[in-house]
């Protein structure tokens, strides 16, 4: 590749997790891991999966879930490594053990995003992201807005970030968590606890996704993620609630 895909080594620590719905706070502890210090750009995605780079130093965007794994699939085959995900038609499989690319986890990216920080944004947000209050119509090119203190730029705004986790499997099924808020959206929204997500085939124009990098000596559970944990979350032993998405 031309373009590299350049990391960040974060070293291991504890992020606070929370769950709005099920009322629910608890602690992670991380092993140390390596994530994009920019989201993955338009040029980064025509190399690897033959797109067209309008844009190069934006974002990619309208990816959706299962692209951004097919692209870390196809970025770790590039570089020799193993891959991290196998298909089963469109369920995927994440070999955790494996040292190819991959999409952080949810505590992943809130720490790394955190860089140490307890408060909603690391800095001042007009100088560290790109959000309504710029008043710019699409993503900005990567590395416009100042760093956090793990060198990583445009966590907050710019786009949102697809992650590997499932957002809630008992109201959403399928749905995957993207974080870190977009240029269209106010301050509310652009904050390091804040969740969204969406189905595995949603694409939007705010919405892209930054790489990570970690092999774990574990079977279905690292960094926060079980597949246990995602089976019991999705256990519902009542009717759904009105407006719930029903679940196949």
């Amino acid at each position: 590749m031309t373009a590299d895909i350049e990391l960040a080594r974060i070293d291991g620590g504890t992020v606070a997790m929370h769950d709005a719905r099920r009322k629910l706070r608890w602690s992670v502890e991380l092993e140390p891991f390596e994530i994009g210090v920019y989201p993955v750009t338009q040029e980064q995605l025509a190399e690897l999966l033959g797109e067209t780079a309008t844009h190069p130093r934006r974002p990619a965007t309208g990816v959706s879930w299962l692209r951004a794994i097919r692209f870390c699939n196809a970025a770790s085959e590039w570089e020799g490594l193993d891959p991290a995900y196998t298909f089963d038609g469109e369920d995927v499989a994440w070999h955790v053990d494996a040292d190819g690319f991959r999409l952080p986890t949810e505590a992943e990216w809130e720490f790394a995003c955190r860089a140490g920080s307890t408060t909603p944004h690391y800095g001042p947000l007009d100088e560290i992201a790109w959000t309504a209050a710029d008043g710019v119509t699409a993503p900005q090119d990567v590395g416009g807005k100042l760093p956090n203190l793990n060198g990583l730029f445009d966590t907050l705004g710019n786009v949102w970030e697809w992650c590997w986790d499932l957002l809630d499997p008992a109201r959403y099924d399928e749905y995957r968590v993207f974080r870190g808020g977009g240029f269209a959206d106010d301050a509310w929204s652009v904050r390091a606890s804040v969740r969204r997500g969406g189905a595995p085939r949603m694409h939007h124009e705010d919405v892209g996704f930054r790489v990570a990098r970690g092999g774990f000596e574990a079977t279905d559970a690292a960094q926060g993620w079980s597949a246990a944990a995602d089976r019991e979350r999705a256990a519902v032993d009542a009717p759904l609630p009105p407006g719930w998405t029903p679940r196949r």
